[in-house]
């Protein structure tokens, strides 16, 4: 995403992590939090192999690097292929030596004051010594929330505590790196195999009701899809994995990642102009809620450079203020001009269809994707509820619950 971030971002000093996920939930995720905390820091970090250790003592430091997946458009298929959910959560490698737990993230960034319930279940783990690959989530009621993930980022540990306390994260486990005594080396054995020594350790190592969960996995091109069909936004998408190679540290060779894109019908209840000059820069999108107030609830700005000027004349006809009934958007940030950051409040007469990916905490998380215009459709048939996030049903039950 390059210069799509905030310097103090790409920079990746560990002491920034803090206040850049306080303002990722603050700006309601107009970048990718996720990125910002784990991965918008380019990992510098090296795939490590070591031999020659003592039996029991981790062969992999902190410093190791996690696999990482290709974004494909199509599910690949094939007996050469293991299929697990993606996970709406924080990436997360954990290790144990004894009475010590590590949790990095994607980046290598520790995790472990974040989420001291998580240390304290790995620290229950029979086994003393291993390194779990897996996503930190927080359940909320039937949902799994990235909001409430988010929070945890804080630089106060009462609040923290208090927060693990309330709604205690979850860690849900896809692969066993390493093992310690009971796996040598199991990084460099294929996953087929790392699999089995998995449900192997989670059955006989890992207590009951833990806060450590088995991710589900499936060989069945036709089990992976009905995932994505039954459990809908409860569900980030789809990992595949070559079921073949050994665990492939710091680099996208043997897993593939097919997330899924969903559509809606939003008001564009005002818009923003470029910092470049007059013409429009992006459209702030609404929908109404039950009570018939038009809330903001993202924006699209994949605005065609032909297509600006005319559409600048058409959206300036429309100017009428209040634009948004009920929450508006803010205005100008730290990381935007004081232009960029004023917006002008529209009558709400257009509605466009944009592509997003996720919808929590009230909003699109990320930028949408405008599609096309929809003249046919009534302003105030765009409601929240096409979008609010559905329970996540069914998640519960791919999750061991011990």
């Amino acid at each position: 995403m390059g210069d799509a971030f905030p310097p103090q971002i790409r920079k990746g000093s560990s002491e920034d992590l803090e206040p850049i996920a306080r303002n990722c939930f603050r700006r309601r995720f107009s970048i990718d939090p996720e990125m910002a905390l784990a991965g918008a820091v380019r990992s510098r970090r090296k795939p490590v192999r070591r031999s020659g250790r003592k039996d029991g003592e981790p062969s992999l430091p902190s410093t190791y690097a996690p696999m990482e997946a290709t974004l494909v458009s199509e599910l690949p298929a094939g007996p050469e292929w293991h299929y697990e959910p993606k996970w709406d959560g924080f990436r997360c490698l954990a290790f144990r030596r004894d009475a010590t737990v590590d949790l990095r993230s994607k980046a290598g960034q520790p995790l472990g004051r974040y989420f001291p319930e998580v240390v304290a279940a790995l620290l229950d783990v029979r086994e003393s010594s291993f390194v779990l690959d897996g996503e930190l989530v927080v359940p909320v009621g039937k949902m799994l929330s990235f909001d409430e993930l988010l929070q945890r980022i804080h630089p106060a540990e009462s609040r923290v505590q208090m927060l693990s306390r309330e709604h205690p994260a979850l860690f849900v486990v896809f692969d066993l790196v390493d093992g310690g005594r009971a796996g040598n080396r199991l990084f460099e054995r294929p996953l087929s195999e790392r699999r089995d020594a998995l449900e192997k350790f989670m059955a006989t190592q890992v207590p009951q009701r833990s806060l450590l969960r088995l991710s589900p996995s499936t060989r069945d091109f036709r089990k992976a899809t009905e995932w994505l069909r039954s459990l809908g936004a409860g569900l980030d998408g789809i990992i595949a994995k070559r079921a073949d190679l050994p665990y492939q540290s710091g680099n996208r060779h043997g897993m593939q990642k097919y997330k899924l894109e969903r559509t809606a019908d939003c008001v564009v209840g005002g818009f923003r102009y470029s910092s470049k000059g007059g013409t429009v820069g992006s459209l702030l999108l609404g929908l109404y809620d039950d009570a018939g107030l038009l809330h903001h609830v993202g924006f699209a700005s994949n605005i065609r450079a032909a297509d600006r000027a005319s559409l600048t004349r058409s959206l300036q006809q429309l100017i009428k203020p209040p634009g948004f009934t009920g929450r508006a958007p803010g205005g100008p940030s730290r990381w935007s001009t004081e232009r960029s950051g004023e917006w002008q409040p529209l009558a709400p007469k257009l509605v466009a269809e944009v592509q997003y990916d996720h919808f929590s905490g009230d909003r699109f998380r990320h930028g949408t994707r405008f599609l096309r215009w929809r003249p046919d459709k009534p302003p105030k048939q765009c409601l929240l509820s096409q979008v609010a996030q559905e329970a996540a049903r069914g998640y519960a039950k791919l999750l061991a619950t011990g």
